[in-house]
């Protein structure tokens, strides 16, 4: 099989390309320049895709003999990705970066790229399996991806290969360290690639600018201080408020109103969710049939909760949970799971989060038990 290898410059994606040469694909490697400016995008473990990523990964191929191109994909990535990501937060949404790259750049830039060149599938680093063209989670709990490749359509899961769901992340740096590749023991990137230095809030503050606005206790309706705009809070946030009520319990944000500035905070027992009311789902398979029993995450390192999903009236999802959830923010994606004990880790698919509130209501918090 004739396989593109996306090579990000990190020991996950050198050791898959390398695993998808020993499996006797002819392998060509690419790396994503995502940035015009990539000389800026990486400080130790922040960060991907620089100049020194492109090069670790250059490096990676000529040690196994493959071919190896950087495509510039920056105009699209700032598109898709960046831009989408201002937009959401403007909104009062809290959009995930990396789902909407795999979805946007990896699986339908890059694949589509890749087929129009007679490749037959994309190879990539991804932590997760794919087993009789079944999305599933990886062996490795604590790395799994299966919750951002959840937005992946059957065709795209079709032309994708993940050769390290079924090793950890332990496994995979000990082949990379016996095959001497240098990015064996190199730092897995965290946070946001195109904030490298960690400050969401700052790098929103200077693409949207001020826009100030109050901060209202739930309990009582009174205003316990300014902001200097939505972007800088997602729902449950506790810590960084800017904010002091006199009872000095903890204090989380309940919701978000972009059009008249307002961030609602509440104490703890007023975080609680039930119910979350989605739009249209993308499924990973054949779509099932609802009302159906599963398991949901509803955030990148959430656990999975036991769910009931209904349809709604305009195409969306009604996700029922077990137990009540805090820290649900609107712009995140609910990716369903299998709850049958010996598939629970296959992913039926997702739905982007739109609303929260009671069983019987559509947007409102409520107490915990």
């Amino acid at each position: 099989m004739r396989v593109l290898a996306a090579m990000s410059g990190g020991v996950d994606s050198a050791v898959a390309a390398a695993l998808a040469v020993d499996a006797g694909h002819d392998v060509t490697g690419v790396h994503l320049a995502l940035s015009p400016d990539r000389q800026t995008l990486r400080s130790g473990a922040r960060g991907c895709c620089s100049v020194e990523d492109a090069h670790d990964a250059r490096r990676v191929a000529d040690e196994l003999g493959i071919p190896f191109y950087v495509w510039d994909l920056a105009d699209r990535f700032r598109e898709d990705v960046v831009e989408d990501f201002v937009a959401e937060y403007a909104a009062g949404r809290t959009p995930n970066p990396c789902l909407r790259c795999n979805e946007k750049i990896k699986f339908t830039a890059v694949l589509d790229r890749a087929r129009a060149l007679g490749f037959d599938a994309v190879v990539t680093g991804h932590h997760a399996r794919l087993a009789d063209g079944e999305l599933r989670r990886s062996v490795d709990a604590a790395k799994d991806q299966s919750y951002v490749l959840g937005v992946l359509t059957p065709e795209q899961l079709a032309a994708a290969v993940f050769p390290l769901g079924g090793m950890t992340k332990d496994r995979v740096r000990e082949i990379a360290a016996q095959r001497g590749f240098a990015v064996a023991g190199k730092a897995d990137s965290h946070d946001i690639c195109f904030i490298p230095d960690g400050d969401t809030r700052g790098f929103l503050a200077r693409r949207l600018g001020s826009r100030p606005g109050p901060v209202v206790d739930a309990a009582t309706g009174a205003t316990v201080g300014e902001h200097d705009g939505t972007y800088g809070f997602t729902v449950g946030q506790r810590r960084g408020l800017g904010v002091s009520v006199g009872d000095q319990r903890p204090r989380y944000v309940l919701g978000i109103e972009p059009v008249t500035r307002t961030v609602t905070i509440g104490t703890a027992d007023l975080a609680g969710v039930e119910v979350v009311v989605t739009g249209a789902p993308t499924w990973t398979g054949a779509a099932p049939e609802l009302p159906v029993r599963a398991e949901v995450q509803l955030r990148a390192h959430g656990a999975p909760v036991p769910c009931e999903v209904t349809a709604n009236a305009d195409g969306g999802l009604r996700i029922a949970l077990q137990e009540q959830q805090r820290g649900v923010a609107a712009g995140q994606s609910a990716v369903l799971y299998e709850p049958d004990a010996e598939r629970g880790d296959r992913v039926l698919g997702q739905a982007a989060i739109h609303t929260t509130g009671e069983r019987g209501e559509t947007v409102r918090h409520y107490p915990l038990a």
